[in-house]
């Protein structure tokens, strides 16, 4: 009687003990909340940024959601996914090229408006190259100084002094992630989530991000290029970016298609091309690195556009199998997705 009094108590608490024992499922999701490369605006296309989001499955991966780069139009376009400013637990910045940061103002004076908390804001400390510095505390320091300056930080505040007496940049908590970083180092973490960085090659203070999760793992290249700045060279991709995203499972990267390059018949800056990493190469750095899905994003020409900028497409526009067609042609045999927004990779 004891014994089957015992195995009624086993089979009876079996299903509590395994739900208890077995985690909920999670998910990681990457979504381009912006493609279009460069300054120009094209086709309706928001600027470059990138949001990762983790947690769990029945909570739509929205545990701990991140922000990189925030490009003009962000803001809408996290709208369209249902996310406001207020939503995010950080922002990561690759550099402080506009086409990356300037939708940060908005954002930042939308999150101060509707009451936000303080926010993560990691991104290069100064960085100097010749007479010039790149700094990130001083952006953000000065995040909302034209509305500060026409007085409407003022007048909002008397509307409602629950806002931060200091405006948007009272909400910033800027982390500064050193100069020359020259190996992955953790700079974030929240709960099973880690975040890590390493300078890269583009202008002062540019750096590469990897997200590490139990669902898998995401590295946002921005717009890297090799170290070597002129041919002759191996490769225009990034070397530190390469090493950032081995055995990653997706790579999200800046984009520049070879028929920009220097002798093709474009315009295009030699000086502008030699910075970015083409099509090609970065389909030989993924194969290279084992990443599963590589992601173009910033994609300089835009899909369909017949110019980029005052710069002519040779042959007319390309579209996303010009793109996929170069990078399979160094050897990649992985997925491509060519960008567009709110172009979305799930992992589970």
């Amino acid at each position: 009687m004891v014994v089957r009094n015992r195995l009624f108590l086993i089979l009876l608490f079996a299903p509590l003990l395994a739900c208890a024992e077995t985690p909920p499922a999670s998910c990681l999701e990457v979504v381009l909340t912006g493609t279009q490369g460069g300054p120009p605006a094209v086709n309706g296309l928001a600027g470059s940024g990138t949001l990762v989001r983790y947690g769990a499955v029945e909570n739509q991966c929205n545990d701990v959601l991140m922000q990189f780069d925030v490009g003009r139009g962000t803001t809408e376009r996290l709208s369209e996914l249902n996310l406001s400013p207020n939503d995010l637990d950080a922002v990561f910045l690759t550099h402080l090229h506009s086409d990356h940061t300037e939708g940060l103002i908005g954002l930042m004076q939308l999150r101060w408006h509707f009451l936000g908390g303080p926010l993560d804001i990691a991104c290069t400390a100064d960085a100097t190259a010749g007479d010039r510095t790149m700094s990130c505390d001083a952006f953000l320091q000065s995040i909302a100084e034209p509305f500060v300056r026409a007085g409407e930080i003022a007048q909002r505040y008397a509307e409602n002094n629950k806002r931060h007496i200091d405006g948007p940049k009272g909400l910033v908590n800027f982390i500064a992630v050193p100069t020359r970083q020259t190996s992955a180092a953790t700079i974030w973490e929240s709960g099973d989530v880690s975040v890590s960085a390493v300078s890269t090659t583009h202008i002062a203070g540019s750096l590469a991000f990897r997200v590490d999760t139990p669902a898998g793992s995401v590295v946002i290249g921005g717009d890297a290029g090799n170290s070597k700045r002129e041919p002759p060279r191996d490769s225009s991709s990034s070397q530190s970016v390469e090493a950032l995203a081995k055995n990653a499972d997706v790579l999200v990267h800046s984009v520049i298609h070879p028929a920009f390059a220097p002798g093709s018949g474009s315009t295009f800056p030699a000086p502008n091309y030699n910075r970015q990493s083409s099509a090609s190469d970065l389909g030989a750095l993924a194969e290279r690195a084992g990443v599963k899905h590589l992601v173009f994003t910033h994609l300089i020409p835009a899909l369909d556009a017949p110019s980029h900028g005052p710069y002519q497409v040779p042959g007319g526009p390309l579209d996303a199998e010009d793109f996929e067609s170069a990078a399979r042609a160094s050897g990649y045999k992985g997925d491509v997705r060519v960008g567009k927004d709110l172009l979305t990779v799930r992992l589970q």
